[in-house]
């Protein structure tokens, strides 16, 4: 059995934030959940976080969590004092006890689950993750024997110049037998320069401790300020970058492109250089999205362009050219092979296939049928200052430029509205309408002086 307690409870006022240092975003996630996800290899008994400053928060941010506990540290006094609060909660309990920290969101789910399996394969009282750093100035270091047996760790302040040539470093992340723990917590004292209850010290009670070394020593990355936030962002982007390079994602000028975790790519997708892929994105295989494009919680078909757009919320089927300078939002579902281009905006709007809408338009609440061609200038008037009101334009239909459709109005199916029409009423199948002004000519408007 292993349960995990994650420390969540200081301020981190390094941050220069009113927010928890704990949910404060990387990557779409706040870090807590991270931390949180990177047990997924683990069968947890228990989960457990430990909470101070604006708690409340964090609780409500992990609400959707449902096997989620939380217990109060009311005074931080230290590492060892937050673990303490959890004795009360795992009374009785007889399995391991991981130990990490809120704010070390780039550990991997493989990491910790051969931290556990270390631990119980050598029946360990304690596992210590460790890592070798090419710079360890500020970290604990941990000195071990040839069997990585763990004989003492000692601050970077209090090692001899000899003992500062040790690169290994204490990453905080721990693996207890929780009954033996449960026995050495009382006995930690506040001996030291913070007069705080360090974790640390529990090692001078408990054998065997072993050190475990993670590969890649960017996974014990703490945040502590906006700087390392960024840095951790970085690695993070590496991370899934080169994952779906391998999996034949092409990225031109990768540095230049961001896509969160949630996103899911197919073989033979190009990125191009400035793109940003968010949220629940998918895109399929062929398409070429960039450059300078952003792409939110949206489908996106196979074989389909999208240059320089942002497309969010919406779904586009196959074969669409999208851009330059096009935004999809709320909900649009474009068909297959359409043409939305230069300076469109649709807006919660049905497109059926092989439409066109290429330039300086505006669609807001319709439904376009098959076929249809929005001239240049066209807009939706969907709303009276009150409400949304729908536009349906039926197959085959065709608007000339400068047209205007004040919803609510339906235009039936092969309609021609002529250029410069304000439509206020619905128009029936296979007709032509017109509706504006007949061209008045004044000769001699300007005489001379």
């Amino acid at each position: 059995m292993v349960a995990v307690a994650i420390l969540a409870a200081g301020r981190g006022t390094r941050m220069k934030s009113d927010l928890p240092k704990v949910l404060h975003s990387l990557g779409g996630r706040s870090l807590v959940e991270r931390v949180l996800n990177s047990c997924s290899l683990l069968d947890l008994e228990r989960q457990i976080v430990i909470i101070g400053y604006r708690g409340e928060q964090i609780k409500q941010a992990l609400n959707h969590r449902n096997r989620v506990e939380f217990v109060e540290q009311t005074e931080q006094l230290g590492t060892g004092h937050a673990v303490q609060q959890v004795m009360p909660l795992l009374q009785g309990y007889e399995g391991d006890l991981l130990v990490l920290n809120g704010d070390a969101p780039l550990l991997r789910p493989e990491t910790l689950q051969q931290l556990v399996e270390t631990h119980q394969i050598h029946q360990n009282a304690a596992t210590i993750l460790t890592a070798n750093l090419p710079n360890p100035q500020g970290y604990g270091r941990v000195f071990c024997n040839g069997d990585n047996l763990v004989s003492h760790i000692i601050e970077d302040r209090d090692c001899t110049m000899a003992q500062k040539q040790n690169r290994r470093v204490n990453a905080g992340i721990y693996c207890f037998n929780w009954q033996k723990l449960a026995a050495a917590l009382p006995q930690l004292s506040t001996n030291n320069d913070q007069q705080e209850y360090y974790l640390t010290e529990v090692v001078d009670y408990l054998s065997p401790v072993m050190a475990f070394d993670a590969e890649d020593y960017s996974e014990i990355n703490g945040i502590n300020d906006r700087r390392q936030l960024s840095a951790a962002y970085d690695v993070l982007q590496a991370r899934i970058k080169d994952d779906w390079m391998k999996a034949g994602v092409t990225m031109i000028d990768s540095d230049s492109i961001t896509i969160d975790e949630s996103v899911q790519l197919e073989p033979d997708v190009i990125l191009e250089p400035q793109t940003h892929l968010r949220g629940k994105t998918t895109v399929a295989t062929g398409s070429r999205i960039g450059p300078g494009s952003l792409i939110e919680n949206s489908q996106i078909g196979a074989n389909v362009t999208v240059l320089y757009s942002v497309v969010s919320d919406s779904e586009v089927a196959a074969n669409n050219r999208i851009g330059p300078y096009s935004h999809l939002r709320d909900g649009v579902k474009l068909g297959e092979s359409c043409r939305v281009g230069n300076f469109v905006e649709i807006k919660k709007t049905t497109v059926g296939s092989n439409a066109n809408v290429a330039h300086l338009s505006y669609l807001g609440d319709a439904i376009l049928g098959d076929r249809v061609n929005v001239g240049a200038g066209t807009i939706t008037a969907n709303y009276d200052g009150k409400k949304k009101h729908l536009t349906k334009i039926g197959k085959d239909t065709k608007t000339g430029s400068n047209s205007v459709l004040v919803a609510p109005v339906t235009l039936g199916e092969n309609v021609t509205v002529a250029a410069g029409t304000v439509v206020t009423k619905d128009v029936e199948d296979n007709a032509l309408v017109i509706a504006r002004s007949r061209q008045k000519e004044i000769p001699d408007w300007h005489t001379e002086d």
